[in-house]
């Protein structure tokens, strides 16, 4: 289970947090409030916690807050929560064919689905010791081990059992819009899936009767009908709807309901999941990422668990929903679908559709407009655009070094990447500001993530040597304080995995007190605590065979969006913006940290 962590250990970690972002006089008076908070209100908060957590012992502490979090939440989920990931082509360039690669990857998706369904999906372990733990014995002797042990007979190998309760929710499932919290809708029962082209809904079986996939090639024959189809685009395309603030949405799908729209939402609902199907071919990773990002609403439906997006040269991505799980099931499921449709792909480039009546197998959704919908519809649209226009995404990949030469000299590849964000900000802004790396707490039952606070006091002191008092400084002295960060980023990564980050506890006390109609804690309206909470520089990293690049938008208005991957020899960077900030400089001054980084480390004088 996910532990609470100890009041005065959260407050001790909330204070090392809070450190490098205020100036003394700041730093006092935050503290007076948290030494008050943790004798007084919080230690109340704190035990109400434990004993709420202690009756609930089929969950942990920060689901239902964190499920209230997201559902409550009403700006759009664009931009604001849905993040992207590609997927790599496939090494067989032949098989990036459009349809070739849609039937492929939705064949796979339904293989995965099935095989999850039927409670063969091999269990998510994160293995510390492959060499032991990841071993046909280990999983041969582990199966017969009762399930009430076999989580200790990992342990004991150092293999850790992933939460996995969130899978159910990738298929048939979407977000609805309501008034003041959204809901989460899954109909397993469903047999369809929803198509997108050109702003058109199309749904057809992928399962019969019997509860077998359809074969291969007649899924071939209906994509290839779909593709075919030359429709107009709707004047007044639906999938803006889901792109708006949410309660505006909620009433707008009320309006739908009541004008005779009832069945046609329920298909898109209770799909198995979205492929949207792109007419144009992808130009450069800027323009790949605008795509998977958000791309023209017209052809997305962002309410779905997720979407299966792929272009006209057969690049794919997946754009998921975020309230209903993590990256950890998305990347899970994302990986499974890579090697399945590229190891054994269920069709070739020679394979001939099945002779089928697709003009009766595919139902093209027909939706009835009101004016007052039409009306919705337009100015969505509108909002869409402006806010699409006003978002930069740029990246760079730094090509002189990555995992490999930072394991040699024993620092850590993500405190290295993250020291060189502070290192960057202070360079281009002269300011260290509150900064957010996500990181998943999937070894406990029900766990979600927890938040690593990169920017701490080493990191502070580190940047600041490195931009503004290079002559001061050995070569050896910027070694060490490379050091020190990379063993201070590890502990407190080490804390976050184990659960005990500071993030969401306090959180999950805020969320008591206010659920109690208390009065909102001194200590939670300290102007501190606010600026700690916004995230001017927001981050997630992965690393993955089956994953190209993914990223998200910025979480505040004057904030970056970091996306990024240490690979063995190089480390890539994906980074969104709004106006209010410089992605571009914002990579320039990356690049240039991580080029003196590795040139210290490398023994090399380096210049400012």
């Amino acid at each position: 289970r996910l532990p609470v962590p100890k009041l005065e250990d959260t407050m001790t970690r909330y204070l090392n947090a809070q450190k490098p972002l205020l100036n003394d006089d700041q730093f006092r008076k935050t503290e007076e409030l948290a030494h008050a908070f943790e004798k007084g209100i919080g230690r109340e908060l704190h035990e109400q916690l434990v004993a709420q957590d202690n009756q609930n012992k089929h969950t942990s502490y920060i689901t239902g807050p964190w499920f209230d979090m997201y559902l409550k939440a009403r700006e759009p989920v664009v931009l604001n929560f849905n993040p992207f990931m590609s997927f790599n082509p496939d090494p067989k360039s032949e098989y990036n064919d459009q349809l070739i690669r849609a039937t492929n990857m939705t064949v796979s998706a339904i293989r995965f689905m099935k095989t999850f369904r039927a409670g063969y999906l091999e269990p998510e372990v994160f293995h510390l010791n492959p060499e032991k733990s990841d071993t046909e014995l280990f999983k041969k002797i582990i199966r017969f081990v009762p399930s009430s042990f076999s989580w200790f007979g990992a342990y004991m190998v150092n293999a850790y059992p992933l939460d996995m309760s969130q899978y159910f929710r990738l298929f048939n499932s979407t977000r609805l819009p309501k008034l003041d919290k959204d809901e989460l809708y899954t109909d397993e029962k469903a047999k369809h899936v929803l198509v997108l082209r050109n702003g058109n809904f199309y749904v057809f079986d992928v399962i019969d009767r019997d509860g077998n996939m359809l074969k291969p090639s007649e899924i071939q024959a209906h994509l290839k009908y779909i593709l075919s189809d030359n429709s107009p685009a709707p004047a007044f395309p639906l999938g803006y709807l889901p792109s708006e603030n949410r309660d505006t949405w909620a009433l707008l799908r009320k309006n739908l309901l009541e004008n005779s729209n009832e069945e046609a939402l329920q298909k898109v609902d209770s799909a198995i999941f979205c492929l949207s199907l792109d007419d144009f071919p992808v130009k450069d990773f800027v323009h790949l990422s605008h795509t998977m990002l958000h791309g023209d609403a017209a052809n997305r439906w962002y309410d779905k668990s997720f979407s299966l997006i792929i272009t006209k040269d057969g690049t794919a991505g997946i754009n998921f929903e975020h309230s209903w799980g993590d990256g950890v099931a998305v990347l899970r499921f994302q990986n499974e679908v890579f090697k399945d449709s590229t190891k054994t792909p269920a069709i070739s480039p020679q394979s001939q559709p099945a002779s089928v009546d697709s003009s009766r197998a595919v139902q093209k959704l027909d939706f009835k407009l009101n004016d007052a919908l039409k009306a919705g519809i337009t100015k969505a649209k509108q909002n869409f655009d402006a806010t699409i226009e006003s978002l930069s995404l740029n990246m760079i990949q730094f090509q002189e070094g990555g995992k490999e030469l930072l394991k040699q000299k024993k620092v850590s590849p993500d405190a290295v990447a993250q020291l060189a964000f502070q290192m960057a900000f202070l360079r281009q802004y002269d300011q260290t500001v509150a900064t957010y790396e996500s990181c998943s707490t999937a070894a406990f039952k029900h766990g979600r993530t927890e938040t690593i606070r990169p920017a701490s006091v080493h990191t502070k002191k580190c940047s600041e040597a490195f931009v503004k008092e290079l002559s001061k400084h050995s070569t050896e002295e910027l070694q060490d304080l490379i050091v020190e960060c990379s063993k201070y980023h590890g502990r407190l990564t080490k804390e976050a995995a184990m659960g005990q980050g500071f993030d969401r506890h306090l959180f999950s006390l805020r969320y008591l007190a206010l659920s109690q109609g208390l009065p909102l804690p001194d200590f939670y309206q300290d102007q501190a605590y606010a600026r700690l909470n916004h995230n001017i520089i927001s981050t997630s990293t992965l690393v993955s065979p089956a994953v190209q690049l993914g990223g998200f938008g910025p979480v505040v208005s004057d904030g970056f969006g970091v996306g990024y991957q240490v690979q063995d020899d190089w480390i890539g960077c994906n980074v969104s913006a709004y106006p209010a900030r410089n992605g571009k400089e914002f990579l320039q001054c990356i690049h240039k940290s991580l080029e003196d980084i590795f040139n210290v480390l490398k023994g090399k004088k380096i210049s400012s």
